[in-house]
């Protein structure tokens, strides 16, 4: 691939065209609103002025309600070799496209699972699909061109293809990302009104819970509307999971005995549930889960404590897995905790320690 055209210089089609721009490819950015385009193009990634020969690739970047008729448009006008969308849904766009009897051999669907919760060119990243999942769905229709083409845009984004029928994409995403967001958005909402005394008890727990409550309303409302039906369907397996979980609770609140243990068992399962699920999801880079244990360390809130505690852990050989940073309410101060291999959490503690840093339990 030595040229493309991103239509649509939001937060994902300037991160690929960053990462193309970065690995040699010459991109044109092309966006309804010309400022967009031209600040993506002052990052460095491309140029906003339109291509004067057919391109090898468009990467068509709307939100999904438009992303058929964007792409229409783009083949009826010879744009590209081949053209692909990122859309977060795909079953509805490939049908509309049938609808309008578009020839779909040089088209392919594809979705990189990789986001933030701020939008925008400003937002975007040349790194941001490296070692994510990026899904293509091919029909018996794609030319192996087009299907090349696209793996190759997989490859400079440094992601991981994986390849799904459209309607399995949007059931599983129903389940991974859309509805996450919606009960994420549904427990920030409780904090509205909550009491400022209630609302200062925050910890780490609800900021993990409600941090992609922060997205951009109107960019959620045009994805959900593309893929409405199996997000209720998830929806309605967690609501009758709420409603059993609200009638045990109910039952621990009980002076029964009976109803008090049946109220037990029935959070037990829950949580139990939960673990099982949680279990299941990917560790770094899509690989298997894996176990760390947490090296938790005080730390106050100075310029530089970060990069220095870091810099003392490379001292002990041990690399930190991940990281999280609980802040202390009302003080100047917090908890970091250093997730590393079990094998390496003693002397990584150790290593800490002799360095001056306070050690947690």
């Amino acid at each position: 691939m030595r040229t493309a055209v991103v239509i649509g210089t939001g937060l994902v089609g300037t991160s690929a065209a960053l990462a193309l721009a970065g690995r040699g490819v010459h991109v044109h950015l092309v966006d309804r609103d010309p400022s967009s385009a031209r600040t993506a193009a002052s990052l460095g990634a491309g140029t906003d002025e339109a291509p004067e020969d057919r391109v090898d690739l468009a990467i068509i970047a709307v939100p999904p309600a438009h992303t058929a008729s964007v792409v229409a448009t783009a083949m009826r006008e010879g744009m590209a070799r081949g053209y692909l969308d990122v859309a977060s849904v795909k079953g509805g766009p490939r049908r509309e496209l049938e609808a309008l009897g578009i020839d779909l051999a040089p088209y392919i669907g594809t979705h990189p699972m990789a986001g933030k919760e701020r939008s925008g060119p400003l937002a975007a990243t040349g790194d941001l699909f490296e070692g994510r999942p990026w899904v293509l769905t091919p029909t018996r229709d794609t030319d192996t061109e087009v299907l090349n083409l696209a793996l190759e845009l997989v490859a400079l984004c440094r992601a991981v293809p994986v390849v799904m029928d459209a309607d399995a994409h949007d059931r599983a995403v129903a389940l991974v990302s859309h509805t996450p967001q919606l009960i994420s958005s549904m427990v920030a909402a409780r904090l509205e009104e909550a009491d400022e005394t209630a609302v200062r008890l925050c910890g780490q727990g609800i900021r993990d819970v409600t941090r992609i409550a922060a997205s951009d309303p109107r960019m959620w409302v045009e994805i959900l509307s593309a893929n409405p039906g199996p997000v209720a369907d998830v929806l309605a397996g967690v609501a009758d999971d709420l409603d059993e979980t609200v009638r045990a609770l109910r039952g621990l609140q009980s002076g029964d005995e009976d109803k008090r243990r049946e109220g037990t068992a029935g959070i037990e399962d829950v949580l139990r549930r939960g673990n099982a699920g949680r279990v299941r999801v990917p560790g770094k880079h899509g690989a298997a889960p894996a176990a760390y244990e947490i090296v938790a360390v005080l730390i106050s809130d100075r310029p530089g404590e970060l990069a220095r505690i870091f810099a003392d852990a490379g001292l002990a050989g041990v690399n930190i897995e991940d990281v999280r940073i609980e802040h202390a309410t009302g003080q100047q101060a917090g908890l970091v905790q250093l997730m590393v291999a079990p094998s390496a959490a003693p002397a990584l503690a150790a290593t800490l320690k002799d360095r001056g840093w306070s050690i947690r339990p």
